[in-house]
């Protein structure tokens, strides 16, 4: 039985704020400003009036997807690790999109060589994370992900899971700490590589 390493895309694959702060710019006259927060107080209008709120946010957003999604740009050593990692290991591409976005980011990614299968999902992850560790047989399983929302409900629902927490973002990263349910924090591919590639070897869930 393969070991199963599971990975977010945005942020850990594929860079997305610094361009979706371009096009914000471009498009609406947003000045966008991640610090880790909440996006929709990451934005602030050019012409002073209010904010956008959550839904003018998820909208934006929304917009991007998948329209602007050619702006995107692959993440350093990100494209390499996963070709290794695959000799030995079976990949899922996890993304927080909506199902009508799957094939977009199918064809996005195989243009950046990174053709791994790719699941679509909203909101926490737990639940499907659970169901692919089922799915390929309770292998040992490294999940990936930028947001501690994430980690949280993989703790959670598939405990036994390896969690590593990876922000790609050099203007973001620093800004968010370690989130408290992943078991260590990487935002390098090359290291990152070394440490999945440790827990595959060692073939132990996480906690053993």
């Amino acid at each position: 039985m393969k070991p199963l390493l599971i990975c977010d895309c945005d942020e850990v694959l594929l860079h997305m704020v610094r361009h979706f702060g371009v096009w914000l710019g471009e498009t609406h006259d947003i000045d966008f400003t991640p610090n880790g927060a909440d996006f929709a107080a990451s934005m602030k209008r050019r012409d002073g009036s209010p904010a956008p709120s959550r839904e003018e946010m998820w909208g934006m957003l929304d917009q991007f997807f998948p329209a602007e999604m050619e702006r995107q740009t692959l993440v350093p050593h990100a494209r390499e690790a996963l070709a290794r990692l695959s000799e030995t290991a079976d990949i899922v591409i996890l993304t927080n999109l909506g199902d009508h976005v799957r094939q977009a980011r199918i064809e996005q990614l195989a243009r950046f060589g990174i053709e791994h299968r790719v699941e679509t999902n909203q909101g926490g992850k737990g639940d499907p994370v659970a169901r692919l560790v089922r799915e390929h047989g309770d292998p040992v399983t490294v999940f990936v992900d930028d947001l501690g929302v994430h980690h949280e409900s993989v703790a959670k629902h598939a405990p036994q899971v390896h969690r590593l927490h990876m922000i790609s973002e050099p203007a973001l990263a620093p800004n968010v700490p370690k989130a408290p349910a992943a078991h260590v924090r990487i935002d390098d591919w090359r290291e990152a590589e070394v440490w999945i590639a440790s827990r595959f070897s060692a073939g132990l869930p996480a906690g053993a």
